[in-house]
């Protein structure tokens, strides 16, 4: 019988004869690694359809699974909402579903939605109302009736309202209890204005005056079919499904519906520097920034791939310094965001200890510089152009998602074929066009200030974080204390002014 040691010394011989028999080869470096160009994205035809009523539909059919998904816009928002009832929006859309309607309770909904196994859901936001449906083929006849009685006849009973009301209050009391919430809170104040419809936000006064009469008459305003669309996809005949939602709006009329623009922003570049106090914290929550742009602009295009270069994801260049080189916070951010009708917000964002904030701004504001002064690597541009194009197959997966973003662009007033232009102008961007867009649209000099914290412990000032490459004369570079008479959040259950 052989003995332990030499069968283990058989054993690792043959071993070392398998592997030097076996073919070597070099492990290719990742960088070297080369993947196939993406298929063309073909994109479905969608049918376009405008009811006699003038509600106007977007059909796909789909049929994998026996499910039928609708959804639609209303041209409805808290941004018509008048001042002093701020948040009748909401709570019109929220009771809207939970109310019921003039034949049915909300309960009863409940009750017949759950025995079908389908969903409806209404609610209001900013600048668009939605209702939307989930139910299977065989029972889409019985899910469009009741959708169609809640956005033609709700009901609007009083304790349903008082409970989205008592909601309302709720949500008002806990707001200041997360940093990073006051302070984009606060930070759009200061780029919108206090009183901008993009800005404000409910109060318990403003809540508090909210009869039914008001969700009545802000219904009636807006909730016409000539001021609805609606997008349909799932595994329906389209001719058929037509006529299967005319059917389920029957007699409802085209109305006057209010027509108010969407209001205008007014912005002047400054720089401002603002502290809100937070005295429960050990560290500073830092929003920094300026406005942003609209989707309907040129440069939009080379402006999301200056983005993720600058601040979206671990490759960006503000993630790498601020938290991987400088060790300053777990995560650091920067976004220019755009939106359809009205400009958005370009910020930096991260939460760093109390006693490196001023050393995080600086840092912050070093990498805005820098991308307004010289031409990204190939590298850099390389690496954002293939994670947003690889990302951007995404967009097609659904056909639920297809037809929804058609209808979101034909309310927006966008041409339908919008994504595809993306994707297009994306893959023509050369560096030299996020270094224009940069210089043209960054302002690293002129940028508003908020920091969330206890500013007795901060390694410095925050007006000297402020101090830019020239000079700024008072009217420019000032500290606003108004910020904290407005906001006041030594603690978050007690004394506060909301």
């Amino acid at each position: 019988m052989m003995n332990t040691g030499r069968y283990i010394l058989l054993v690792f011989l043959l071993c070392l004869v398998i592997l030097q028999s076996a073919p070597m080869h070099a492990q290719e470096h990742y960088e070297d690694l080369e993947y196939p160009a993406l298929n063309e994205i073909q994109v479905p035809e969608v049918t376009q359809v405008t009811l006699s009523n003038g509600m106007r539909l977007f059909l796909l059919e789909d049929h994998e699974l026996p499910l039928i998904s609708v959804s639609s816009r209303i041209r409805v928002g808290s941004c018509w909402e008048p001042a002093e009832k701020i948040g009748l929006a909401g709570i019109t859309g929220s009771v809207m579903r939970t109310g019921g309607t003039t034949t049915r309770t909300g309960d009863e909904i409940d009750e017949e939605l759950e025995y079908i196994a389908a969903s409806v859901e209404t609610s209001i936001g900013k600048d668009a109302g939605s209702a939307s449906m989930s139910v299977l083929k065989e029972d889409v006849v019985k899910g469009l009736e009741i959708l169609a009685d809640i956005l033609m006849n709700p009901a609007f009973p009083d304790d349903k309202i008082e409970l989205a009301q008592v909601q309302q209050r709720s949500s008002i009391a806990r707001r200041n209890e997360k940093p990073g919430t006051i302070a984009f809170r606060e930070f759009g104040k200061l780029i919108y204005g206090t009183e901008s419809v993009f800005a404000r936000h409910t109060e318990y006064a403003t809540v508090n005056s909210i009869t039914r009469d008001d969700l009545v008459a802000f219904h009636r305003s807006y909730f016409r079919p000539n001021n609805m669309f609606l997008a349909a996809s799932g595994d329906f005949d389209t001719a058929e499904m037509i006529g299967k939602i005319e059917a389920a709006f029957a007699g409802w009329e085209k109305g006057r519906v209010l027509t108010t623009p969407v209001p205008e922003v007014n912005y002047s570049y400054r720089q401002t520097v603002n502290l809100v106090k937070k005295e429960d914290v050990n560290q500073a929550t830092i929003v920094m920034g300026h406005i942003g742009g609209r989707m309907d602009d040129p440069d939009f295009f080379p402006l999301i791939l200056m983005n993720r270069i600058l601040g979206i994801g671990f490759n960006s260049r503000m993630f790498k310094e601020i938290r991987s080189h400088l060790g300053l916070a777990y995560s650091a951010t920067a976004k220019f965001s755009a939106k359809y009708d009205h400009p958005g917000l370009f910020y930096v964002y991260c939460a760093t200890a109390s006693g490196n904030t001023v050393k995080a701004i600086r840092a912050m504001r070093e990498e805005i510089k820098k991308i307004t002064r010289e031409e990204v690597t190939d590298e850099e541009l390389d690496l954002a152009r293939k994670a947003y194009l690889n990302s951007f197959v995404f967009k097609f997966a659904a056909k639920r998602k297809i037809v929804n973003r058609l209808m979101g662009y034909a309310y927006h007033g966008y041409p339908l074929d919008f994504l595809e232009k993306i994707k297009k102008n994306i893959e023509n961007v050369t560096k030299a066009d996020i270094l224009r867009v940069a210089e043209k649209h960054l302002q690293p000099d002129r940028m508003q200030l908020l920091a969330v914290g206890r500013s007795e412990d901060f390694d410095e000032s925050l007006s000297v974080a402020q101090q830019a490459s020239r000079t700024y004369g008072p009217q420019e570079s000032e500290l606003c204390p108004d910020i904290l008479k407005r906001v006041s959040v030594s603690s978050p259950t007690s004394g506060i002014p909301l």
